[in-house]
């Protein structure tokens, strides 16, 4: 008994006694530690060593929407449309408010079901092309026709009312994108570099808008404390970097028939890139002018053909990465997107957008171009 009481003390004690091992890491272990403390004192990451935060800092004032249009938007025609475009938005944000997401028992053009919201947003659009002194005609991704507005106007006027009609009823954040054409070279035959500007709204816990001005792209903020019911600019000649560490992949079934894509995606884990990816082209590409980088990437293949349209979605967002200094990728010959002719209103089309390395990074890819 008296052994057993005293047996872990001697054992203790003997081990104590003994030279200590070294353990050595092995070389690959070490690099690991090291990238890991890399990117853990890398500013550009959060807390979370992969999440990236704003760094934009409070102003003592913000200039109201009418002073940065007046300085930054020669046409006067323009200036008028483009506060049109965003009175719609703030309706539309108005509307998405009070309105509950559920289906309106009617289809658009190509059979879906049309929910509410899309109803209410799609109305609004046309109610403000129609009594519009500047719009010459008008087109509705939910129905794409062009339509007549004013004879007396200016502009071809071409949105997708509400993109991302199967997550906003999650309450995930949703948009409007809107291409403007002067009627001189109208929307058939022209392209998307042929716009005179373009606008997209991002509806979540805020709304903002991003507007191409003779500049850049600049963002406004709708009903910001202290000024309800009106825009500020909250972020002027935005810059996206030629390089990124967010992707956002759109149809990746295609990388079933795609060995380029598959490659894209395992190059983008590999090397540690941050996933952020919605399901809605809006909130997915509009981080890259908040994050200030970013690569949205959305190919086609013969059993996952092409969605997105040119005049409505492409082309639109794609004026503004190019403005901010990114580029875009037709996703078939390499070209930029905003080169494409629209040769109809539905048109459809392939597409990467972003940071003007990735987007080399794709087409080397995926398009095969050196």
């Amino acid at each position: 008994m008296f052994f057993l009481a005293f047996f872990p003390v001697i054992c203790s004690s003997f081990l104590l006694q003994q030279p200590r091992q070294k353990i050595v890491p092995s070389t690959r272990t070490l690099i690991e530690i090291r990238r890991c403390a890399e990117t853990e004192t890398d500013s550009s990451y959060g807390a979370s060593s992969t999440s990236f935060y704003t760094t934009a800092e409070k102003k003592d004032s913000y200039d109201d929407l009418d002073t940065i249009l007046s300085e930054k938007c020669q046409d006067e025609n323009l200036r008028i449309c483009i506060k049109e475009m965003l009175d719609a938005c703030a309706k539309i944000t108005d509307a998405l408010r009070t309105a509950l997401v559920t289906v309106e028992g009617s289809s658009n053009a190509f059979g879906d079901q049309q929910l509410t919201v899309d109803v209410i947003a799609d109305e609004i659009m046309w109610k403000t092309c129609r009594e519009s002194a500047v719009v010459f005609e008008g087109a509705s991704e939910e129905e794409p026709e062009i339509k007549s507005c004013n004879p007396d106007g200016q502009y071809v006027v071409c949105w997708d009312p509400l993109d991302g009609s199967s997550i906003v009823d999650n309450n995930w954040a949703v948009g409007t994108m809107i291409g403007i054409w002067d009627k001189k070279t109208g929307l058939i035959g022209a392209t998307g570099r042929d716009q005179v500007t373009s606008i997209v709204a991002l509806y979540g816990p805020r709304t903002t808008v991003l507007v191409a001005l003779d500049d850049g792209c600049y963002e406004f903020s709708y009903g910001v404390e202290g000024q309800e019911g009106s825009w500020i600019c909250s972020r002027e000649r935005i810059q996206i970097s030629k390089e990124c560490k967010i992707f956002s992949p759109a149809n990746m079934r295609a990388a079933q028939d795609l060995p380029g894509y598959k490659e894209l995606l395992d190059h983008y884990q590999e090397n540690r890139f941050t996933l952020r990816y919605s399901g809605g082209l809006v909130p997915d590409v509009y981080q890259q002018f908040t994050k200030g980088q970013g690569v949205f990437s959305n190919p086609t293949s013969i059993s996952s053909p092409a969605k997105l349209r040119l005049a409505f979605e492409a082309a639109p967002f794609g004026l503004l990465v190019e403005k901010a200094g990114g580029s875009t990728s037709d996703g078939v010959s390499g070209g930029s997107v905003l080169d494409v002719v629209i040769n109809s209103v539905d048109q459809r089309t392939a597409l990467c957008i972003g940071s003007s390395q990735e987007v080399d990074r794709f087409n080397s890819m995926i398009c095969m171009i050196e």
